[in-house]
């Protein structure tokens, strides 16, 4: 059965939402809008996508997958990744200034996975310096 509303699918199980995905009960572009939208609305507050892709390029992500088969058990879901895992074409900084600025040209091994399940990279969540420590914060992203 397909949520009422595109703000329930931003709390729909991942499992449900890629089988709705894979019998066209609702479109990746759909998902994508509900997720674009909760994104706005709660990251300003939180901090949690310290990178995002943008509108345009998650949308066009989304339009993709549309109008394939699907890759696989993922298809089409949008996926943020923790700005410690090198993402070919978007911003990986380790919350380290000293990478601030870097944009690799490969993809991570998980990052790899992911994209062949079909997930939809969007960007990446916060994280403390190179992964070392239990709170969320560093020098490049804040809290």
């Amino acid at each position: 059965m397909m949520p009422a509303m595109s703000s329930e699918l931003c709390f729909t199980p991942a499992v449900e939402l890629a089988r709705l995905i894979r019998n066209r009960e609702i479109s990746a572009t759909e998902v994508m809008s509900a997720f674009i939208e909760r994104i706005h609305e709660v990251n300003p507050r939180v901090n949690a996508i310290c990178t995002f892709i943008g509108e345009e390029e998650a949308m066009r992500l989304a339009k993709e997958a549309d109008a394939r088969e699907p890759l696989g058990p993922l298809h089409g879901l949008p996926h943020a990744v923790k700005d410690l895992v090198i993402t070919r074409g978007i911003r990986t900084t380790f919350g380290s200034l000293i990478y601030k600025d870097f944009v690799p040209q490969q993809d991570g091994l998980i990052v790899e996975r992911l994209k062949k399940a079909g997930a939809l990279i969007i960007g990446k969540t916060n994280t403390p310096e190179f992964g070392a420590g239990s709170q969320t914060f560093n020098k490049v992203f804040g809290v």
